[in-house]
């Protein structure tokens, strides 16, 4: 049961290309956003999508899963942890942000071109 404790699971579209970068000590990391859809009847019987926007970091070897099969509109399938972190923007405001960081992704859908 320990692992269940901050366990979170995704499936949805990425919403841009991941944007990968490589640290001063030389390890991969990649950001990028995947959007989930929940579908709905509202109180009047009217079809209705709700749509949520997630940040996510991944680290190392799925960094260069992500930047090497991952494109804007990809579905996939995230499993990670989610991180709290702060940082002070560029005006000295502090700046609170929850991402998720990756552990696995597996991509769904059909399999289309190498986009790369």
């Amino acid at each position: 049961m320990y692992a269940l404790k901050n366990k979170v699971q995704l499936i949805g579209h990425l919403g841009n290309q991941p944007d990968v970068r490589t640290t001063e000590s030389g390890k991969k990391w990649a950001r990028f956003s995947v959007a989930t859809n929940e579908v709905y009847r509202s109180a009047k019987g009217d079809k209705v999508t709700e749509t949520q926007w997630h940040n996510l970091v991944a680290w190392g070897k799925v960094a260069e899963v992500a930047e090497k099969y991952l494109h804007k509109g990809t579905e996939v399938a995230i499993e990670g942890k989610l991180i709290n972190r702060s940082y002070t923007d560029k005006e000295g405001n502090k700046k609170y942000i929850t991402e998720v960081q990756v552990n696995e992704v597996l991509m769904l859908g059909a399999r289309s071109a190498d986009k790369s």
